[in-house]
């Protein structure tokens, strides 16, 4: 790897307690299932991005680490259990994610808007950002995790169009963008996000036209990050990205009119998100 990949290992910090506050409440993260580079930072940080409806995906992206299984039925305790492990972690700001789950009517939608609410009512200086599904287009289902009023509402394009039909096979990149643009028709206080990986054979024009189609469909906030191979079983790295380029991205899109664009080798969607809604609130 080129040497700006290179980091020390950081210190443990709260890494054990946030690991057995996880296995107590059977909880999943998706800092474990996706293998995220950054999981040993965050756990020391004390934070985790939380991943509810189970651990099996639906969907089988060719980047992804998350196992593509069976579906499992609902845990009915998972709000609960997450609403104690945040208030045993003692976070104001969290992160909820999920699997992909087109076996379900709602796509999961009332799960996440039960975690939203539970959370919203016990801790009332919560803040909540969720990084969502498409929900197969559907819009009701869309708006009833809206209406539980989560402070972001975040849904990743991951890459360019021209790479869908090998990256992301079931997904729809048009029906992506239409995810956060109902969003800001349905309630415009909650902030937009979305995000990025580079390096899986995209050109920069490419990128600037996906930034575009991101502004126009009311997006604020923007994550671009490298791609990093998490095991020989998902599609190889084709290209890595300089510092340059991440800070040329950047500076482009805030000139344009995002909020905040947080680009880098190791930028995640979720990747110190507190920070970045922080600084455009």
């Amino acid at each position: 790897m080129p040497p700006w990949l290179k980091r020390s290992i950081g210190a443990a910090g709260r890494k054990g307690f946030v690991e057995r506050e996880l296995s107590i409440d059977n909880l999943h993260t998706v800092c474990v299932e996706a293998r995220c580079p950054n999981r040993g930072e965050c756990f020391g940080r004390g934070t985790a991005t939380f991943l509810i409806l189970g651990s099996g995906c639906t969907r089988h992206c060719a980047f992804c680490h998350v196992r593509h299984d069976a579906p499992q039925p609902l845990d009915l305790e998972e709000p609960e259990n997450l609403l104690r492990a945040v208030k045993h972690l003692g976070l104001s700001y969290v992160v909820i994610t999920s699997v992909t789950r087109d076996d379900l009517a709602d796509g999961g939608a009332g799960q996440y808007a039960r975690s939203i609410r539970l959370l919203k009512e016990n801790i009332p200086e919560i803040r909540v950002e969720v990084l969502i599904p498409d929900l197969q287009g559907d819009r009701k289902a869309l708006f009833s995790v809206l209406k539980s009023l989560p402070d972001v509402l975040n849904h990743n394009l991951e890459t360019v169009p021209r790479l869908y039909s090998s990256i992301r096979p079931q997904a729809d990149y048009q029906r992506s963008l239409l995810v956060l643009s109902n969003t800001a028709e349905y309630n415009s206080d909650i902030f937009r996000k979305s995000g990025l990986m580079v390096g899986l054979g995209e050109r920069e024009d490419e990128v600037f036209s996906v930034m575009t189609d991101l502004l126009h469909a009311g997006c604020q906030m923007l994550t671009i990050g490298q791609y990093l191979q998490p095991s020989p079983e998902q599609v190889p790295v084709r290209e890595f990205i300089s510092p340059e380029q991440f800070a040329k991205y950047s500076e482009t899109g805030k000139k344009w009119g995002f909020l905040e664009v947080f680009a880098g080798p190791y930028v995640r969607s979720s990747y110190r998100a507190d920070e970045i809604a922080g600084r455009i609130s």
